[in-house]
């Protein structure tokens, strides 16, 4: 009887501080995390939301004026791809042989996205995406994704899909990616440091649920990593009691979970730097969907059906018009 060989592997969660508005120093610390986990045999390594060059806390925090003291900086160390930077990092993932999944601010031209990016073994980008819709006062800092940003791609190690924070309370999004046969999600969160004790839904008990039961949803593994807000992130954005009583330090929570929704690596304390690691089995997808496949045998598309428009969005459609044939030229005149 022929025997199906299922990957396994080893992947990695990242919980740590960015070094906070310095492109340069991130992705250094970016390239040491990456030599830490290929020195632990990790395939697929996962870093937090906007990772570099950190998550924009201050809108949360005061007004829109308030925070421009911080725009200048952040967009001066907001990652573009193609860029030097991001070259570092095609060279650190080939040089390690680690797949890299990276949650970055993105600049293009004028404008910042909350952006992922998924790396292979050989330094080569597989994908790049947006979040679709950038949550409540994100949008003081960052655009809009489009429906070609909900793609889940195929490598070696397994069908790849990315998401960042409350995207995983998106129903529809989730079902997207769900229907492309994901079996590995990588789903980034910036830090559950905000509003402890006044917001419930912004904690880690809420989302950790949602990473959670978008692989039971998914009959896949999700690998969630976390940040942590640092003692010098709090000094330079909480600058007086009521802001360190909103931001707080600590805030990681990066988990793995199985396609069973099972916990799987050690967790750290929340106020600790380092990698959660798990070994994964693809095999256990399909003992999983056996009993439920909500975008296969699950599913009732004759009563529910999911439009997914993957068109990539543009500005501008330049339309040209023919020149009549024979027609001269009309002569410029300065």
């Amino acid at each position: 009887m022929p025997t199906t060989v299922h990957p396994q592997l080893r992947v990695a969660a990242v919980q740590a501080a960015p070094v906070f508005l310095d492109l340069d120093a991130t992705i250094d610390k970016t390239i040491d995390l990456m030599a830490q986990a290929a020195k632990q045999s990790v395939q697929l390594i996962a870093f937090p939301e906007t990772w570099v060059p950190g998550y924009p806390w201050w809108v949360w925090l005061d007004s829109p004026a308030w925070g421009m003291q911080f725009v200048q900086r952040y967009h001066d160390n907001s990652l573009i791809i193609g860029s030097p930077e991001f070259e570092r990092l095609q060279a650190a993932a080939r040089q390690h042989r680690i797949w890299l999944s990276l949650g970055y601010s993105e600049k293009a031209a004028g404008s910042l996205y909350i952006a992922q990016a998924l790396i292979d073994d050989q330094g080569r980008t597989v994908q790049t995406r947006r979040k679709l819709k950038p949550t409540h006062v994100e949008r003081t800092v960052f655009g809009e994704g489009d429906g070609a940003d909900l793609h889940v791609v195929q490598t070696p190690l397994g069908n790849i899909g990315s998401l960042c924070c409350w995207e995983h309370l998106q129903p529809l999004s989730k079902y997207a990616m769900y229907a492309q046969n994901e079996q590995i999600h990588c789903g980034a969160w910036p830090s559950f440091s905000l509003y402890r004790g006044a917001a419930y839904a912004l904690g880690h008990e809420v989302n950790n649920a949602a990473s959670q039961v978008y692989a039971v949803e998914g009959g896949c593994f999700v690998i969630a990593p976390c940040a942590t807000v640092s003692k010098a992130m709090s000094e330079l954005m909480c600058t007086d009691d009521g802001k360190r009583q909103m931001l707080g330090v600590g805030g990681g929570h990066a988990r793995i979970y199985g396609p069973d929704g099972s916990p799987l690596g050690t967790p750290l304390a929340e106020d600790a730097e380092g990698l959660v690691i798990a070994d994964i089995d693809l095999g256990m997808i399909a003992l999983a969907k056996a009993a439920a496949d909500p975008s296969g045998h699950y599913s009732r598309p004759d009563v529910t059906q999911l439009l997914l428009n993957k068109t990539r969005r543009t500005p501008v459609v330049v339309q040209l018009t023919p020149e009549p044939e024979g027609s001269v030229p009309e002569p410029v005149v300065a």
